[in-house]
């Protein structure tokens, strides 16, 4: 399926910016400030916790892995997205039952005979448990998240591996993170850790830097921000935003280019506004196919969508004239790379990004 065209043009870089510095929608800081010394993790998971810690050594009663992680700035913090793998077979989906304990069903039916006609909806309850500890600080914290997934039965398959989310505001430092997914009865208890540096944005004084730069396949605007932490599949929140990242940069001809990432080290004027330019361009080999015009920012929160079009020259000849004329065309299938190069224009700080892509067949 081919991606939207602007899907991350649904907000300015401004208004997206005014939303994440927003006090009122990260109550959930100081919420956890007051809280920080609470407790989430029951015995017998911590038990398990701190059994493999020292040797990074997971139990697989619940198989599962950490494999990324993204920062976006918060209003003191970083907001941290942890992606995790786990197989649908391993999260125990059973069918889900409607009020009453049987299926609907239509006039003449019995319940077998609506069982027999409609896949049923499938649902997966467990615990998720998170915790933090700095390693190079004294940052400690606990988090539990209740774990509610449901799955169309139709199209259900208990092999299928699935991609799933959760995000929490954390000051700089290195951490470890100790992740369990459990059984609701806590009979199965699986666990894995993971470890991550979040950077002090106050250290980048003579540099640019960004946050990880991704592609986005889907943004849209929430109707308010999460105020506690959730497992999503798929996607992730941001502020009052729900992103759906194309995690492997593979696309298709005739999708955009659609990033997302963060600017630091960007000085504003003393009307406290931003110039940022941006030269973006795609490159195969050490080939320029596509130079875009520049673009400028008045905010250090980029959202920008880049149409996979490249210009090409035709030419046609009657008798002796020859005459030429300029054409668009989608990328050709391949292995490609993306080049940024951000400049402030305030204070004159420069720093080039690159991020592969691939351009697939249908």
């Amino acid at each position: 399926m081919k991606t939207k065209a602007y899907t991350c043009a649904i907000l300015s870089a401004g208004l997206i910016l005014s939303f994440v510095l927003a006090p009122c929608l990260f109550a959930q800081e100081e919420q956890e400030k007051k809280q920080s010394e609470a407790v989430y993790i029951p015995k017998e998971v911590n038990e398990v916790f701190q059994a493999g810690m020292d040797n990074r050594e997971a139990r697989l009663d619940i198989p599962f892995t950490v494999f990324k992680h993204f920062y976006l700035p918060a209003r003191e913090n970083m907001h941290v997205v942890f992606f995790f793998k786990v197989k649908n077979s391993d999260l125990g989906f059973a069918p889900l039952m409607p009020v009453g304990g049987t299926p609907e069903k239509t006039e003449g039916e019995t319940a077998e005979t609506a069982q027999e006609t409609a896949a049923p909806q499938l649902q997966s309850k467990a615990h998720c448990f998170l915790q933090f500890n700095q390693l190079d600080g004294d940052f400690k914290k606990e988090i539990y998240i209740p774990v509610q997934l449901q799955a169309d039965g139709s199209s259900y398959n208990p092999e299928e591996e699935g991609i799933y989310t959760t995000g929490y505001p954390l000051p700089s430092g290195k951490y470890l993170l100790s992740m369990a997914i459990t059984s609701f009865e806590l009979e199965k208890i699986g666990t894995q850790y993971f470890e991550f540096t979040i950077p002090d944005p106050a250290t980048f004084t003579d540099t640019l830097e960004t946050t990880p730069i991704f592609f986005a396949k889907q943004l849209n605007r929430m109707s308010s921000a999460e105020m506690k932490a959730e497992i999503h599949k798929d996607y992730f929140t941001y502020a009052v935003l729900q992103i759906t990242p194309n995690l492997n940069s593979v696309f298709h001809q005739g999708d955009n280019l659609d990033i997302f990432f963060f600017i630091f080290g960007a000085q504003p004027n003393e009307a406290n506004q931003f110039d940022i330019e941006a030269s973006y361009s795609v490159m195969q080999e050490d080939e320029a196919i596509i130079k875009f015009s520049g673009t400028k920012y008045d905010a250090p929160i980029i959202s920008q969508p880049l149409p996979l079009k490249k210009t090409v020259v035709i030419q046609t000849q009657e008798g002796d004239q020859v005459s030429e004329k300029k054409e668009q065309k989608d990328l050709e299938p391949g292995a490609y790379t993306l080049n940024i190069e951000l400049k402030c224009n305030i204070s004159g700080k420069t720093i080039t990004k690159s991020i592969d892509f691939t351009i697939e067949t249908e």
